[in-house]
């Protein structure tokens, strides 16, 4: 069991880092400073109680899921809020149709964003893939490194495994997902 003074000392060894993660996500630094402080009152809060090896992974973890919760939130936020601008914008006028609204030409702009975006999330998918189709090592020192960001000391603690065995399942998962990228056409 963590004490107080290791918990606080954990926190400020992460804090940092998870500032700059967390920043480099959102794009906002008000945002990430919520998002890191939450991150650590739910750490402290359900988590106070765990053994300090064990702080590192459940801290990445609730920093991926408060981060994902803020993407949501802005995500219905700004639906919500720019969709009623729209009709606010219309004025009381009764002749308003939502078809017609909607109905304006499209630029090619548009229709080029929405493919990208299509590409991009057909190309996210293949990668998800073809992560989950890693053997369970490979795959968990993978994500640990370059998903959550872990270095390889971290890595190694947190699998039980040598710091040597931890470069050997992330070069065999890289070597592995660019093989299989390739092959479906996906190249960097």
């Amino acid at each position: 069991m963590a004490s107080e003074q290791e918990l606080s000392d954990f926190l400020k060894s992460v804090e940092k880092r998870a500032f700059k993660r967390a920043l480099y996500h959102v794009r906002d630094e008000d945002a990430a400073l919520d998002i890191v402080q939450d991150s650590m009152m739910k750490l402290a809060h359900h988590y106070g109680d765990k053994p300090l090896a064990e702080l590192p992974m459940l801290f990445q973890r609730i920093l991926s899921n408060t981060t994902l919760d803020w993407f949501r939130r802005q995500k219905t936020r700004k639906a919500v809020f720019s969709n009623m601008s729209d009709f606010e914008s219309l004025g009381t006028d009764n002749d308003f149709d939502l078809l017609e609204t909607f109905a304006g030409a499209a630029t090619n702009e548009q229709i080029e964003s929405a493919e990208d975006s299509t590409r991009r999330a057909q190309i996210l998918h293949e990668i998800e893939l073809q992560i989950q189709a890693l053997p369970g090592r490979q795959r968990e020192a993978f994500l640990m490194r370059y998903w959550e960001e872990m270095d390889v000391a971290e890595t190694a603690v947190a699998m039980g495994c040598s710091q040597g065995s931890v470069k050997t399942h992330c070069s065999r998962a890289v070597q592995a997902l660019a093989k299989a990228l390739r092959a479906k056409g996906i190249v960097p």
